[in-house]
């Protein structure tokens, strides 16, 4: 996908990302190319997790500001736009309101068809193109997901996932617990990052596999439960959680990859950029023939681009949300959505 002005043959879309602390606009071209990507985040106070309803209040204030500056950044007027997609869900509800109210009015404003996307479904289209992988087995990670999918009979299969907590949230909150928090940033941070390569001793945690699934919030209580004892140091605590949770995702996506004999693996979702979960997959996956993909960082966490992509995928195989029927969906899950492409 490039950047770039637009051709007669092209149709634009406009993509209105709003799950949770990202409001994001981006417009693409339906030959694949970026004109814009503009994004605003709600940034809650040091050490606490996103509230709601304030990074849905976050959302509205900024809606105009993000939505001049995607035009302004695609060089192109309202009326070229032809398409509005925005993320139905999963999500947190209020901020999905705030999206899709938003969408609509453009949608009825402008005349142009409405797409509601799936949020999750975005995550891995966007993947697919920016790398290139074909019909891979994809690991979604992100604040919200902690999932193992792939494409079988126009629906993404979900072969496992966590059973409580994320795995990004599980060290998000560990590292906001012991005051490893990055201001400015409601994500997990460098911090913690650079204290878990510091950490040369494991310390034994729980390992909590049900065989396809995952479970994280007894780990997260033991790490927490050994800092307040003492007796660890801190790196050594974080350098454990890391490798005992990254282990626990590494298993699962092993055996989907040798259940499933996709032949290639591809990691999207914020939580890809962990360096040490890409060498640990990188390395499973080149054991079992197979090739490695990570999403591009730019358009791995929440952005407008992957919701514009995925509504011109469905508007293209012939799907349209009609107005009516545009209500938000906090716990849409990837396995409810057809395919149709």
């Amino acid at each position: 996908m490039t950047r770039g002005s637009t051709s007669e043959a092209e149709y634009l879309c406009l993509g209105i990302e709003g799950t949770a602390h990202t409001l994001g606009m981006g417009v693409a071209s339906s030959t694949r190319r970026i004109l814009a990507d503009v994004r605003d985040s709600y940034v809650p106070p040091v050490g606490k997790g996103i509230h709601p309803r304030e990074a849905s209040q976050h959302h509205g204030e900024v809606m105009g500001k993000v939505l001049a500056g995607a035009l302004q950044e695609a060089q192109v007027r309202p009326e070229a736009i032809r398409l509005i997609a925005f993320s139905q869900g999963p999500g947190l509800g209020p901020c999905l309101r705030t999206a899709a109210t938003t969408a609509r009015a453009l949608s009825t404003f402008l005349n142009a068809p409405l797409v509601g996307v799936n949020h999750i479904v975005a995550h891995i289209e966007i993947g697919k193109l920016m790398t290139g992988a074909v019909d891979p087995l994809i690991l979604i990670l992100s604040g919200g997901t902690t999932q193992i999918v792939a494409l079988e009979d126009r629906r993404y299969r979900i072969f496992g996932e966590t059973l409580d907590i994320t795995v990004a949230n599980c060290l998000d909150v560990f590292a906001r617990e012991v005051g490893l928090t990055d201001p400015g940033k409601p994500w997990l941070g460098p911090k913690f990052d650079e204290a878990a390569s510091k950490g040369s001793r494991y310390i034994p945690l729980p390992y909590t596999v049900k065989g396809m699934d995952l479970q994280f919030s007894g780990l997260l209580s033991a790490a927490l439960r050994k800092h307040r004892e003492g007796g660890s140091s801190l790196e050594d605590l974080c350098f454990s959680l890391q490798e005992t949770a990254l282990s626990m995702v590494t298993e699962v996506a092993e055996r989907a990859l040798a259940h499933t004999r996709k032949p290639s693996l591809i990691v999207t979702g914020g939580f890809a950029r962990n360096k040490r979960l890409q060498s640990m997959l990188a390395s499973m996956a080149r054991d079992h023939g197979g090739a490695f993909h990570v999403s591009p960082h730019e358009y791995a966490t929440d952005n407008g681009v992957m919701i514009a992509w995925a509504g011109i995928l469905a508007h293209n195989a012939g799907h349209t949300t009609p107005v009516e029927k545009s209500h938000v969906r906090p716990r849409w899950r990837i396995d409810e959505v057809p395919i149709l492409w």
